[in-house]
């Protein structure tokens, strides 16, 4: 008897569902999933039935999960929970051994699954690749290699990003320049921040050689949930050109940036722009532009088709700078 009871045992603990974490709705409706990610109001509840399902926190009545999961309650601090349990409507249980902890859903601001090292760590960013061959009167082989990320710490958030783009025509190099940018955040609230910043780039074509800029100034972020973000800042930058015949021109100048992206339908679509707009205070020039603005389309979790138009403009220099590129490739995302 006791070979086919645990014949029997093994076979219901083979039979039985994998442990799933449950979301309650104020209408009566239960979900089942893993809880990815809560933040900026919407809970994503990632699930095999529909892909990642985005529901908003006003209409949560309670949840449960299995998962060791960081609970914020505020912007910076948060309470690493070893499960969370289900409490009457607008609670939530999180168990912690033998004192487990009622809390008002209205009270959390995130919920995240926790770092190995740093708790409340985020890190996110894409990298896109564009290539363009084309074989006619005028042989064309275009590249174009983007990257930009984004890591959160508490009060710091760090971001950086670079590009690459080189295009040949009928041997001749028509395009070569690459830049790479770092910008570091304080936030002294949840939306006000300040920011410091070097940006270089390096031009093999055009007159305007070299660029290099070093900046600080206040910042402000409107939103950053899982649908995206929109921060602005406005600096006071150093601004050094080198140009092509030696000659060099320093100034100060002041400058405006962006960055925004936004996901739609179930964020398989996302709209991105950024970009900066700067006033020198000399008279070198009369402003300078570089921007980019596109789409990119999820073809997996982390594979994505991208479509984007880029613009950098130095107008009112001795040796202007206009150029407007378009670009589709693909890319990888994390």
């Amino acid at each position: 008897m006791l070979p086919q009871a645990l014949l029997c045992l093994a076979l219901a603990g083979a039979s039985a569902p994998l442990l799933a974490d449950t979301v309650w709705l104020k209408n009566g409706d239960r979900l089942t999933g893993k809880i990815k990610v809560f933040d900026g109001g919407k809970l994503v509840l990632a699930t095999d039935y529909g892909g990642n399902i985005i529901l908003d926190w006003k209409k949560v009545a309670t949840l449960e999960s299995d998962q060791q999961l960081l609970v914020k309650q505020d912007e910076y601090h948060g309470e690493r929970a070893k499960a969370l349990h289900k409490a009457e409507p607008g609670k939530v249980i999180l168990a912690n051994g033998e004192t487990p902890k009622t809390v008002e859903l209205a009270s959390i601001e995130q919920i995240m699954k926790p770092k190995p090292l740093v708790e409340d760590f985020n890190w996110k960013g894409n990298i896109d690749l564009a290539m363009d061959y084309k074989r006619a009167d005028t042989d064309t082989d275009d590249y174009d290699v983007d990257f930009k990320t984004k890591a959160r710490h508490g009060r710091w958030r760090h971001n950086a990003e670079g590009e690459y783009n080189r295009e040949v025509q009928d041997d001749e190099v028509t395009t070569d320049n690459w830049s790479a940018e770092y910008a570091l955040d304080r936030f002294l609230d949840e939306h006000w921040f300040w920011q410091g910043r070097l940006a270089y780039k390096r031009d093999q074509v055009e007159d305007l050689v070299r660029q290099r800029s070093v900046g600080t100034g206040p910042g402000y972020q409107f939103w950053d949930d899982e649908l995206g973000a929109f921060s602005v800042a406005a600096l006071v930058n150093r601004s050094d050109y080198e140009f092509a015949d030696g000659r060099e021109e320093n100034f100060y100048a002041l400058g405006a940036k962006w960055d925004y992206n936004r996901y739609l339908i179930g964020k398989s679509v996302e709209l991105f722009s950024n970009g900066e707009v700067g006033k020198p205070l000399s008279g070198v020039a009369d402003y300078a532009l570089d921007a980019e603005a596109g789409l990119r389309y999820k073809v997996t979790d982390w594979a994505s088709l991208n479509i984007k138009a880029e613009k950098e403009m130095v107008s009112g220099a001795e040796s202007d700078l206009d150029e407007t590129r378009y670009s589709v490739g693909f890319g990888v995302g994390w």
